[in-house]
């Protein structure tokens, strides 16, 4: 359905062609012929939809210059940037209705600019609840002829504690109002508040969220526990994306990865929480303006921020809720274009949520081998050679052309001046290639024949630890399977474990600040210094008394009498 068929007002018309939309999304089709009528309506939609014109235009539609010296409609908003962007696309849409003045309330801003704008007409507010609710208190905002009340991304509200604020604005409003509510999950909550505050809700619901994930190609990678910072590096060099969004799970580790990729030569800036509103704003302004191409942020501070011409998004930590995994590659892909989205694992319980999430959103998500060195050293080399080949294609000068002719009467030397030139260029653009590689993790059954280390854990019997405690934390802090660990020795103090020489600084990294049966451990290679076995002769001498092997058949290991270190027993049959 297009625009042009709704019966809208020609400034409004005008303004929606000037920004080139002519047909609808299925939610603004579906949703703003209910709210021109004036029903109250619950839209479940995710980002990047269309919801802000779902809503924005019935409201502009709605708002006539002969009452508009009052706040005629309120819209909250989850974040400072989502209110700002919201408030943005109002104003586009409301360019040739000049009685429509929009004014964006939220914190980290000024108050006194806030309130200044509101005292001189502002008769449409996009906010944050916590700034429109302190504007309430000091009576610098009133709602008293509120016609139209907006929840947009309603879950995230209620997700960030914005549920006891919501209620006291609501309190303020009239009871006679058009409530529109916006939500990309419906969990208990938000169907309590819609009970509550609505008269009649319209549920509109579009296609599965799983569709929105159709033009985006999914892949991901596995890495060693501490290597996935190399591993992005990598990937980033290998794919050469214009625009890249990268999300992480903490505030902590968007400022950490921020600073590991500055450090490595990459344009890249960081946004969460923590930041004051005049760094979120110049870190926003610089990733749209393009010079900033990586943005690292957490799911809260990028949630309803709409970049265009995002070519990749990485999940350097995998989200906790598969709808945010929706929210996050929605970022790519947008407008009927395609994208690629890249996820990095470095446990196999991270590979079992990555199936989950693929069993939840219907779609492939393909594994991929690191790029090595080696692969990106020819992917520079191939593509000078293609910049060197179209340089025949450019207009070359008489003097240079007579310089060249001198040169190829060399015979041999100028064969060998074009090696030295080509030489120079590839040493340019290879010169901060990274040297290093990212190991892959040994997998199930991949250990058999492979050369084996033993580790030192300082834990040991009087710690009160067995095979089963020991091989438990290591398989649930590698991800690798139990096969894979070899002899497990415990002595009075400390523990060896036999693992793949290929994965022993994987198992170190990992087993840092783990606990074994409620023990923080440390875990380093066993050196031979440590004392082969270890243990106390008077130990070994109470063992003798006690005579033949110690069992543990229900952990499927003995003990053996000459070390006091544990083998697996072997299965009859």
């Amino acid at each position: 359905m297009q625009f042009q068929e709704l019966n809208l007002s020609a400034p409004l018309l005008e303004a929606v062609a000037q920004l080139d939309f002519t047909e609808m999304t299925e939610i603004q089709e579906k949703t703003i012929p209910l709210l021109l009528e004036g029903k109250d309506v619950i839209g479940k939609s995710n980002t990047g939809t269309g919801k802000t014109a779902a809503f924005s235009i019935p409201i502009l539609e709605q708002m006539q210059p002969e009452d508009c010296n009052h706040v005629c409609a309120l819209i909250l908003c989850p974040t400072r940037e989502l209110a700002m962007q919201a408030c943005d696309e109002i104003r586009k849409f409301a360019r040739f209705k000049k009685h429509v003045r929009p004014v964006a309330v939220y914190g980290g801003a000024s108050m006194d600019r806030q309130i200044h704008q509101l005292k001189n007409g502002a008769n449409l507010v996009v906010g944050t609840p916590g700034r429109v609710l302190d504007h309430l208190r000091r009576r610098t905002l009133k709602l008293d002829q509120l016609q139209t009340i907006v929840l947009d991304e309603a879950d995230e509200m209620l997700n960030m504690g914005f549920r006891e604020d919501i209620e006291a604005v609501l309190a303020q409003v009239p009871e006679e109002r058009q409530t529109v509510l916006f939500s990309a999950t419906m969990p208990p909550a938000i169907l309590a508040i819609t009970k509550q505050y609505q008269k009649d809700p319209v549920l509109v619901q579009i296609q599965s969220a799983h569709r929105t994930v159709d033009a985006i190609a999914q892949y991901y990678v596995s890495v060693p526990m501490g290597r996935k910072t190399d591993a992005l590096q990598l990937l980033l060099l290998a794919k050469q994306p214009n625009s890249t969004m990268i999300f992480c799970n903490t505030k902590k580790t968007v400022d950490e990865l921020t600073e590991a990729l500055c450090l490595r030569g990459f344009p890249a800036v960081g946004l969460h929480g923590d930041m004051k509103q005049l760094q979120r704003t110049q870190v926003m302004n610089g990733f749209k303006s393009g010079r900033s191409t990586i943005l690292i942020a957490t799911d809260v501070a990028a949630r309803g921020i709409d970049v265009k011409g995002v070519d990749a998004v990485f999940n350097y930590d995998l989200p906790q809720d598969h709808e945010y995994y929706i929210h996050r590659i929605g970022r790519t892909g947008r407008a009927g274009k395609t994208g690629t989205a890249y996820n990095i694992l470095s446990s196999r319980k991270q590979e079992m949520e990555l199936r989950d999430i693929s069993r939840y959103t219907k779609a492939d998500i393909t594994e991929i081998a690191v790029p090595t060195s080696k692969e990106l050293r020819a992917l520079a080399v191939d593509a000078q050679r293609e910049k060197l080949l179209a340089l025949s294609e450019t207009e070359i000068s008489e003097e240079a052309m007579a310089l060249t002719e001198t040169l190829l009467e060399q015979g041999d030397s100028a064969k060998h001046i074009l090696a030295a030139m080509v030489q120079q260029r590839l040493e340019e653009v290879t010169k901060n290639l990274p040297t290093f590689d990212v190991p892959k993790p040994i997998r199930k059954g991949k250990r058999a024949g492979a050369k084996t280390v033993r580790v030192h854990i300082n834990a040991g019997r009087k710690d009160r630890m067995a095979p089963n405690f020991i091989l438990g934390a290591l398989v649930e802090a590698t991800g690798m399977a139990g096969n894979e660990f070899g002899k497990i020795d415990i002595h009075d103090q400390f523990t060896t474990v036999e693992v793949p020489e290929a994965e022993l600084d994987f198992v170190v990294d990992a087993m840092q600040n783990e606990k074994i049966n409620g023990k923080q451990v440390a875990v380093r290679k066993y050196e031979e210094r440590d004392g082969g076995y270890g243990y106390r002769r008077e130990d070994a001498r109470n063992r003798g008394r006690n005579g033949g092997q110690r069992r543990s058949s229900r952990h499927g290991y003995t003990q053996n009498p000459r070390n006091g270190g544990y083998n697996r027993k072997r299965r009859k049959g």
